[in-house]
């Protein structure tokens, strides 16, 4: 695959963070429907699998791990910091604590994660997966990339043995982004490139349901299938996909949500724990869209005049 912007994950992007969203702060349907499990534990999977996708896309087309840490380092430890950092003066965590938070190991930690920063378990798998990577290259060079499919397939294996339906260790969770690696790694190919466009259009649309019936509490044996739902969704999409779908996944108002979202991620959980998320029920709810519309304003501010600035800070330190 030449190297180039694919617009089309922007759609996936916001869809990933939209159905987090949603699964946490709006009721959908019936309880007995598990509705709001299934779409925030599917935004994670997309999540995972985009991050996969990317990150191995990259390494693929160049084998610079200095540049790579370094931009990976200024696009997500600011804002991370910045989050943990609140959050102790919020909880005055002891150091043990504070230390897995801000070392990205305290989802290894049982009970190290602080009250309204219990998602950035998701950073901490993320952090580790980049280290990891980076080792592997290192060491392998690209050639070292195809053993992903195996670590994948190696996971899931692992969670099934263990009964890990859900988890957020990362040796029980990491066969999502490793799926998305592994599409990345398919997509690079002429060959298996050419089998996904001739996919039907509607077969990443199916995919997207499985991946919402293997994301419900009680799916069973339905839950190792969603990394593989997920990945299989988005990467066929990219060659495969409805034609009024593709132009809303690439249109602006989804490339917009997509730039913002790791900062709606990091937002949202911190949010819900204060005044504006907690409550009697019925006064809960009513301050949703206050809630909803507080972290959105965070999201945009956090992107535009923080995060950005570390963006630029670490491509013009790669420049040099």
């Amino acid at each position: 695959m030449e190297s180039r912007r694919i617009e089309i994950l922007d759609g996936w992007r916001a869809l990933s963070i939209l159905f987090v969203l949603m699964g946490h702060f709006i009721p959908v349907g019936p309880k007995d429907w598990e509705l709001n499990s299934a779409l925030a534990l599917s935004g994670l999977a997309l999540f995972f699998v985009l991050s996969g996708f990317l990150i191995t896309r990259c390494l693929l087309e160049r084998q610079d791990i200095a540049d790579f840490l370094r931009r990976r380092l200024f696009r997500i430890v600011p804002l991370a910091w910045l989050a943990m950092s609140i959050l102790a003066i919020w909880n005055r965590p002891d150091m043990i604590t504070m230390a897995a938070n801000l070392l990205f190991v305290a989802n290894l930690l049982p009970g190290r994660l602080m009250e309204g920063g219990g998602h950035l378990w998701s950073l901490c798998v993320e952090a580790q997966f980049y280290i990891g990577i980076a080792l592997l290259v290192a060491a392998c060079g690209r050639r070292g990339l195809y053993v992903l499919p195996l670590l994948a397939g190696s996971v899931t294996m692992a969670r099934v043995h263990a009964g890990a339906q859900i988890d957020i260790a990362t040796w029980l969770r990491a066969d999502e982004i490793l799926a998305g690696a592994t599409v990345a790694l398919l997509c690079h190919h002429d060959r298996t490139a050419a089998w996904m466009k001739r996919s039907p259009n509607f077969l990443p649309v199916l995919l997207l349901a499985l991946l919402l019936a293997s994301s419900r509490q009680s799916a069973g044996l339905l839950h190792f299938v969603r990394p593989y739902a997920a990945a299989g969704a988005i990467g066929i999409s990219i060659y495969a996909f409805p034609a009024m779908l593709r132009r809303l996944f690439a249109s602006r108002p989804a490339a917009y949500v997509a730039g913002i979202s790791y900062a709606l991620y990091v937002y949202h959980g911190m949010l819900a724990v204060t005044w504006l998320g907690t409550g009697e029920a019925l006064a809960r709810y009513l301050k949703r869209p206050l809630l909803i519309l507080a972290t959105f304003a965070a999201a945009h501010v956090s992107t535009v005049y923080f995060e950005r600035p570390f963006v630029a800070c670490g491509k013009r330190l790669g420049g040099r």
